[in-house]
């Protein structure tokens, strides 16, 4: 009898996210976002923002209130500024909205224009703590629950405000069920696959906006410095990394996001034709030297594989195989580097070939693997980088 062993690995979601206080009142500050009436997600954080964490005494005046956990007190005037309308019954409305969507109540109190509003479910997603004593609201952290883009997505117009706050949300760092998120933190919106890469019209079903407006937002957002965005060529979509995300949330140096890295670690489909044409008729490309083992591939398919591998990389900056000097070299994967000769028929579902860019004014070689699948698919995986021969 064979013995196995059987290995069990639980899988964990977690179903709300830590948001500092500092960086909500950066959003607020930041003029060159905008904010719109409807922006609900962006005027939900900043009234978590300002809810207590525990109960305190507010004096306004000339009255003491008590504040429980939850709950704030505040100007119709505070809530102007921090909203950016200009009338009250704009903010009034803002408020209104939100309870409809019962996620606050709120009351107008009759002695000035004092609001008091409560944080449904505040209990259920943060600690609340018994004893009395004054609540900072310029540092520190709340959490809110994940599930809560669920209400606005899809439904209205997503400001750019809320469309930050909607990516910060989403956020994977370093999970190794979504790939891509060792490299720094990926935007990754849960859809069981753990691939991070989406499309802009899947984005611009998600924030209400058409896909050209998707666009200009994210690279405006790219120049601002809030995210690194990687866009793969054709219909394959993009991948969104948030730059200070490490260091608000851990309060560690933000990495940078190499996007030549990026490319390797994601799978590009490709098509390959049912009945290539013959060899002679489709001769390769000068720079390209084949290894004979890997004759059994139709030239044809190596020729549009090589094609989509240098498209791929030369959208992320790597702009060798654009140099009249480099030349490739394509050769099946030794037994050394994979334990299988996979041109050999041991695996025949599955083909694996090294790829080396030489470049031609002694500069590095660099290797990338590739690893071709009957689905139609390419792998990336940088294997290194080694000094080229003059």
């Amino acid at each position: 009898m064979k013995e196995y062993q059987l290995e069990i690995t639980q899988s964990v979601d977690y179903p709300r996210c830590r948001i500092y206080r500092d960086f909500v009142h950066t959003l607020i500050s930041d003029r060159t976002l905008r904010a719109e009436p409807n922006s609900h997600l962006f005027h939900y954080t900043v009234l978590c923002t300002y809810a207590n964490f525990r109960t305190s005494y507010l004096r306004m005046d000339g009255i003491t209130y008590t504040i429980r956990p939850g709950e704030w007190l505040c100007r119709v005037s505070d809530l102007m500024s921090w909203f950016r309308v200009r009338f009250q019954h704009q903010a009034l409305a803002i408020l209104s909205s939100l309870q409809q969507l019962r996620l606050i109540t709120f009351s107008k109190l009759e002695r000035g224009p004092l609001i008091r509003y409560r944080i449904l479910a505040w209990r259920t997603h943060n600690t609340v703590l018994d004893y009395n004593c004054p609540c900072q609201k310029e540092s520190g952290f709340f959490f809110m629950p994940i599930s809560i883009t669920s209400k606005f997505a899809g439904t209205y117009r997503f400001s750019e405000l809320d469309i930050i706050l909607d990516m910060w949300l989403s956020t994977i760092y370093k999970d190794q069920g979504v790939i891509g998120s060792d490299l720094g933190p990926v935007v990754y919106y849960r859809n069981g696959t753990g691939n991070p890469i989406i499309s802009f019209s899947e984005l611009a079903q998600r924030w209400g906006r058409s896909k050209s407006s998707v666009g200009r937002l994210l690279k405006k957002l790219s120049k601002l410095g809030y995210i690194s965005l990687v866009s793969f060529p054709g219909r394959c979509g993009s991948v969104i990394y948030l730059n200070h995300y490490l260091s608000v949330m851990f309060q560690v140096d933000d990495v940078l996001i190499g996007k030549d890295e990026v490319a390797m670690q994601f799978n590009i489909k490709i098509k390959l034709p049912d009945d290539p044409l013959p060899a002679d008729d489709f001769p390769l490309h000068t720079k390209l030297r084949v290894s004979e083992e890997l004759l059994c591939v139709p030239k044809q398919h190596i020729s549009i594989i090589v094609q989509e591998t240098a498209k791929t990389l030369a959208n992320q900056g790597f702009q060798c195989f654009k140099c009249a000097k480099a030349f490739i070299k394509l050769s099946p994967l030794s037994v050394d580097c994979q334990g299988t000769n996979h041109l050999s028929g041991d695996l025949p579902d599955q083909i694996q070939m090294d790829l080396v860019v030489h470049c031609g004014a002694g500069g590095t070689a660099v290797h990338f693997s590739l690893s071709i699948s009957p689905a139609g698919t390419i792998h990336f995986e940088r294997s290194g980088m080694n000094v080229c021969a003059k």
